[in-house]
């Protein structure tokens, strides 16, 4: 806070008002003992200063609230004026408390008030010291009407050197705030940069994980049991045909994950057909039929999600073969109204959760990744000789927002 008033947006303190009344009470006691070393001391004299004295302490409880209670504080500074006239009639020495007006005006009232609390507290010093008679202001004291004059001048040019001062800063500020925001952006741009980066290569490795090495894994386990089976033709071309139809979805789903699109299964196709597509394929691949069911009210939903689950549906059945030796698989689909539940479950040799949860492979952790990153959670239960069950749950975003609840088969 300054002398002559706080700034825009500075709390106020109880010590500042102090300030104020300190200067008002110290102006008056002044202007007291000039009057009385004058001569000019009359009995109004001591009734106007005592009224003053009483009246001066309101500003105490005004201070604080003068933005809330304008009424208020101008009805106080009025009755400073006339106070503070009212002494000055009697001796000139009270212009010395009259001139408490001026600081007062400026933190009494806005700025655009300011000029005209300054102008009336110079007319109030200017106007008392007029002859009583009508004789106008020719009886005014020269010095008197010159104080009156300049001392407003100079409350207005420190007022405005004041502002000036503080825009200044404010703009130096400002500049600094600018360049340092300007840093900032730059760094935030690189980081986003490198976020980006690393983010398409974690999507491009889910989706050769997803795609391509799953191909690969059963395409190897063609190969070997087409070499189990070379003295049994019928069963070695079955093997082969097999392993053809691996190796050409492999390479779809290599150049499909370098532009990044869906899955194949997914293309033109809704979710629970493209999951029973799977567990066909998956079926003809293990000789294990899947017992595949969708419950609830099947609807579209945006491909981030249809994605996800496809994809975690893969993995875990992609598992299944592989470590599981399981002879029953389940898989369900369930839409409820603003949830979509996968469960893969195996009746094979599971495994401990709690080890694996510390040492994950890239699978487990990938399926997690694709949950969180359209705001859902997957859960896994497994114990050793008991099977493991993967549940998925993913909001039930629709693809039309503006027709959510639409059914697939009204489609």
């Amino acid at each position: 806070m300054t002398w002559l008033g706080p700034d825009e947006g500075v709390s106020v303190r109880s010590r500042e008002v102090w300030v104020y009344l300190a200067l008002a009470y110290a102006l008056l006691v002044v202007a007291l003992l000039a009057a009385l070393l004058l001569g000019q001391v009359i009995s109004q004299t001591w009734v106007f200063a005592g009224l003053a004295a009483l009246w001066l302490p309101w500003m105490h409880w005004l201070y604080p609230r003068r933005r809330t209670h304008q009424a208020v504080a101008i009805v106080h500074y009025v009755g400073i004026l006339a106070l503070g006239g009212a002494l000055v009639a009697t001796s000139v020495a009270f212009t010395l408390f009259l001139s408490i007006g001026y600081p007062l005006a400026g933190v009494l009232f806005p700025k655009r008030a300011i000029m005209i609390g300054v102008a009336a507290t110079a007319i109030t010093t200017v106007v008392a010291q007029s002859d009583p008679n009508g004789q106008g202001f020719g009886q005014i004291d020269l010095i008197t009407a010159l104080l009156g004059l300049s001392v407003p001048l100079l409350f207005v040019g420190w007022q405005v050197g004041l502002e000036s001062e503080r825009r200044r800063k404010a703009n130096q500020r400002l500049q600094a705030a600018l360049a340092e925001n300007a840093g900032l952006h730059a760094q935030l741009v690189a980081q986003a940069r490198e976020a980006g980066v690393l983010d398409e290569r974690q999507r491009l490795a889910r989706e050769i994980h997803d795609t391509i090495a799953q191909d690969l894994v059963a395409l190897i386990g063609q190969v070997r049991a087409a070499e189990g089976a070379r003295d049994d033709v019928e069963q070695w071309r079955r093997h082969a045909d097999q392993i053809a139809v691996l190796a050409g979805r492999a390479l779809t789903e290599a150049r499909r994950s370098v532009r990044a699109l869906q899955p194949e299964s997914l293309d033109g196709a809704h979710l629970p057909d493209a999951l029973a597509d799977l567990a066909g394929r998956w079926s003809e691949g293990t000789g294990i039929t899947p017992d595949f069911d969708v419950t609830g009210a099947p609807r579209r939903l945006v491909a981030g999600v249809e994605v996800t689950i496809f994809r975690v549906a893969q993995e875990a059945l992609s598992n299944i073969a592989k470590h599981a030796k399981a002879e029953r698989v389940g898989v369900t689909l369930d839409y409820l109204d603003d949830t979509v539940l996968l469960d893969v479950r195996d009746d094979g040799t599971g495994f401990d959760d709690s080890a694996a949860a510390c040492s994950a492979g890239f699978g487990l952790d990938t399926m997690r990744q694709r949950a969180r990153g359209v705001g859902g959670s997957l859960t896994i239960e497994s114990s050793p000789g008991q099977g493991t069950a993967v549940a998925l749950a993913v909001p039930a975003i629709p693809a039309d927002p503006a027709d959510p609840d639409t059914l697939l088969e009204e489609r």
